[in-house]
């Protein structure tokens, strides 16, 4: 915002203020991303979920940390309450007699918004370097699926995946199928 406040600004002394604000914010964040990251470390537990689901291409530091503060049930339910859990399963809207805009279509939403914004990233990535995923997104563009539907189920996929990963402390393989059996 305040990028976005400096360019904007034409007097000279607004400029500097706001370009110290901008150096102060910047040393902020990246202290407290150290911070976070240290205490991902420091945690045995933590340390544990950030080793399996960083071996999953495509997912980064960002994602993980928000995974693991914002989603501490990941690995603990199974794939339909995980998704609902974070609104990452499609709810249908069809009550009524109407035929609505909504009508027969579902919508995601659910309480962990954060986490669903961290993902929806994630996942443009992850469907780049998981075959699984890149291998769901193409047969459902092919069947003429709008490309929000696509990244939802990306977004789904991956959950589950990482569910799987966490649930049996297994780490990621790609030639497995996607599946992660207990």
């Amino acid at each position: 915002m305040e990028k976005n406040r400096l360019s904007g600004v034409r007097e000279r002394r607004v400029c500097t203020d706001i370009k110290v604000q901008i150096v102060w914010l910047e040393k902020r964040l990246s202290g407290l991303d150290h911070e976070l990251h240290q205490r991902i470390k420091d945690s045995p537990v933590w340390r544990i979920k950030d080793d399996l689901v960083q071996r999953v291409k495509g997912i980064g530091d960002v994602s993980v940390a928000t995974l693991i503060a914002e989603l501490p049930e990941l690995g603990e339910l199974d794939r339909q309450q995980i998704a609902a859990w974070v609104g990452a399963a499609p709810f249908n809207h069809d009550s009524g007699q109407g035929k609505g805009k909504g009508k027969g279509k579902g919508s995601i939403w659910g309480d962990r918004v954060r986490v669903r914004h961290a993902r929806y990233m994630t996942a443009q990535s992850t469907r780049r370097y998981n075959p699984q995923i890149w291998a769901m997104s193409e047969r459902l563009t092919a069947r003429g699926k709008p490309a929000k539907v696509v990244i939802a189920a990306c977004m789904c996929k991956l959950l589950t995946i990482l569910n799987a990963i966490l649930r049996t402390c297994q780490p990621w393989n790609p030639n497995h199928g996607g599946e992660i059996t207990p």
